[in-house]
């Protein structure tokens, strides 16, 4: 996975669990795209204190990721979604002998695609 769409996924998940201050700075940085000088004006720090607090926590949102294993269950078990989506996707009217059994087909794959557009 792009290291950047990884550190989202992480910061997505263990943000709360981050200090106010890392989170400003991981937000600055990775969301509004500052530099590491802009965020050291902005925080009225040195360029150095913030990459240093950057990497930290970047250390601290893998080694949560590592203990949890949050962000990878989610990619599991959206990709395994996402594959019977397209197995029901797959299904046609004509491989169903009972009108109730389609029915229930149709229920299933509308309640799958809700759940597919809220992750």
């Amino acid at each position: 996975m792009e290291k950047i769409a990884q550190m989202a996924l992480l910061a997505d998940f263990y943000g709360p669990l981050l200090t106010e201050k890392q989170r400003d700075a991981w937000d600055l940085h990775f969301e509004q795209d500052l530099s590491l000088a802009e965020i050291a004006e902005v925080e009225k720090t040195s360029r150095q204190a913030v990459h240093d607090l950057l990497k930290r926590t970047e250390r601290i949102l893998l080694e949560y990721e590592e203990k949890l294993g949050l962000v990878q269950r989610f990619i599991n078990e959206r990709e395994k979604l996402l594959e019977i989506g397209e197995l029901l996707a797959a299904v046609q009217e004509k491989d169903f002998a009972n009108p109730a059994g389609l029915k229930r087909h149709q229920l299933i794959r509308a309640k799958l695609e809700d759940i597919l557009q809220e992750l």
